[in-house]
């Protein structure tokens, strides 16, 4: 694929002089001192970033966000008045590209919206295939994460690209990965069954170089799609009374291909599934019902201790009563390869069931690895869920009872599951709470990642005491949290609509700062509980 990435700003037109002379203008008002300054910091950063320069420089009760709407009037007011201008050519070669079949995109640091708002005032939106803007990516320039992504949507990702081995030159495979899923997927959807298509349209055309499995969601549906390696995938959809546990292995253990290659209304595949499979030899049933597991999964002594234990577990506390889980007799144990895919529970789960299954460690069996009684023979022969090395957990909950603009909330958790607590906020926003926006690689009890982080390695090395300070700590979260909810729930939807994208960055910031305030009790409580251990202790009062 032959393509071209532009940036807008300073490339396509001299925006960014325009920006600046509005900024000074706003200064001159408000006497604001240095923003040339701060500007020029600006310059080729995000809207998050430009946002924390500023208050850096003027401190965190700068009205940031009053002076940057004012300055963006003046600045489309300068635009209507003809003082911006596009660069000399820039239709030409534009022109030049498309007439002769190269793919075109804007990489701009700018937000996505005004982006578009700007090539639209200049007639140049159809001009360009893909546009891509700063707050569709996590990293601002000059990372090059922005470029990367421009060119994995127009389908030019280097990393696509098979490069047979040459002498000693290594093979290197082609296909999209799991680093491309998100971008060349999630823009473009607007349903769950769209997102399984897109995906399995792209997978046949480029093929991918692992094998992967992915969840695609909206109000109505969820679906799961397992890539099968090459150019081949399926999908199924999760009916709507049960749930399903995947232990990064694939996991589906029933397929429909009469449905997949007719009405398509649980199951969906690839066009040459069926020739695959045949010309292969993978279907390994004896009575013709095809299980993709046996066909395409893996069984082996590895599963037997990082993945299948975890299914094992999970389905085990969510359905205590339907199978015999346990002892000699037992109908599935943690080494069992073939526990069902998805399950009616015994009853309705909750965010909090899903983030207990989530923490495990296999607490009330013989493998937990925290285990201060009875046989330990097995203590920690399996992988736990609720792993040391957990960088964050998210749980995307859509509540069909609610406005539309309310119903997305993602709960979030940092460090390992087993320390940590899971916190609601509303996902419709422009804004994150500082508390969890403002994470640097330098270790700060103003970070909820951090702090999380800490918390788990104190508690892990003080276990016994600092348990039931975890414990209140998570149960305190999610009562405070709820409550929260459900008051901006209802807040929100009796407000005025230009009111509601206010209060819901208006209750994050309140659910954020209660957050942080049990946090910082428990790193004191944990930290207390730690020290009181230290190999140097000694009893006698030094009053």
């Amino acid at each position: 694929m032959q393509c071209v990435v532009f940036d807008m700003d300073g490339v396509l037109f001299d925006s960014e002089a325009l920006v600046l002379r509005s900024w000074e203008q706003t200064a001159e008002i408000h006497g604001i001192p240095d923003v040339r300054e701060v500007c020029l910091r600006c310059l080729g950063t995000n809207a998050a970033e430009s946002r924390r320069l500023f208050l850096e420089k003027y401190g965190a009760d700068f009205p940031y966000d009053t002076y940057k709407a004012e300055m963006s009037a003046r600045y489309w007011e300068n635009v209507g008045e003809g003082k911006l201008e596009l660069k000399p050519g820039v239709r030409e070669i534009l022109d030049a590209l498309r007439q002769n079949g190269w793919k075109t995109a804007i990489a701009s640091s700018t937000r996505t919206a005004v982006v578009r708002e700007e090539m639209q005032h200049f007639g140049l939106e159809q001009m360009f295939d893909e546009i891509i803007g700063g707050d569709m990516v996590r990293r601002s320039k000059p990372d090059p994460e922005i470029y990367l992504t421009a060119c994995r949507v127009l389908g030019a990702d280097p990393l696509v690209v098979y490069q047979p081995a040459r002498g000693e030159q290594p093979e290197v495979p082609g296909g999209i990965g799991e680093e491309d899923i998100v971008y060349l997927v999630l823009p473009y959807i607007h349903s769950a069954r769209e997102g399984v298509l897109r995906l399995g349209s792209l997978l046949e055309q480029y093929g991918t170089y692992e094998m992967n499995g992915i969840a695609f969601q909206d109000v109505n549906e969820i679906w799961w799609l397992e890539t099968i390696g090459g150019h081949h995938w399926i999908a199924r959809r999760v009916p709507d009374d049960v749930y399903v546990v995947m232990p990064n292995q694939l996991g589906i253990d029933t397929f429909d291909l009469e449905d997949a290659f007719g009405a398509q209304e649980n199951y969906l595949c690839s066009a040459d599934l069926r020739e695959f499979i045949a010309k292969n030899h993978l279907d390994l049933s004896l009575d013709g019902a095809l299980n993709p597991r046996d066909a395409f999964g893996s069984h082996d002594d590895a599963d037997h201790v990082y993945n299948t234990p975890r299914a094992w577990f999970m389905l085990r506390h969510l359905n205590p009563n339907t199978w015999v889980w346990d002892g000699p007799a037992a109908d599935y144990g943690p080494r069992s390869d073939d526990l069902p895919w998805c399950m009616v529970p015994e009853r309705k789960l909750t965010p909090e069931d899903v983030k207990y299954v989530l923490s495990s460690h296999y607490q009330g069996t013989p493998f937990d690895p925290y285990a201060s009684y009875g046989d330990k023979s097995m203590k920690g022969a399996y992988r736990s869920i609720g792993i040391n090395r957990n960088d964050f957990m998210a749980l995307i909950q859509m509540r069909p009872d609610v406005p539309e603009d309310i119903r997305a909330v993602e709960w979030i958790a940092y460090a390992s599951n087993a320390f940590n607590t899971m916190v609601p906020f509303y996902a419709n926003v422009e804004r994150t709470p500082a508390y969890l926006a403002c994470t640097t690689g330098e270790v700060s009890t103003d970070s909820f990642y951090w702090v999380s982080r800490m918390i788990a390695a104190m508690a892990d090395a003080s276990y016994a005491k600092s348990l039931i300070h975890v414990e209140r700590y998570e149960e305190g979260v999610l009562s405070a949290s709820r409550a929260l909810l459900n008051q901006y729930d209802k807040n929100i939807a009796s407000a005025e609509e230009s009111q509601r994208a206010a209060l819901r960055e208006e209750a994050n910031t309140a659910i954020a700062a209660e957050l942080k305030k049990r946090a910082s009790d428990t790193l004191d409580k944990v930290l207390f509980e730690l020290s009181s251990g230290m190999k140097n202790a000694y009893a006698r009062s030094d009053a």
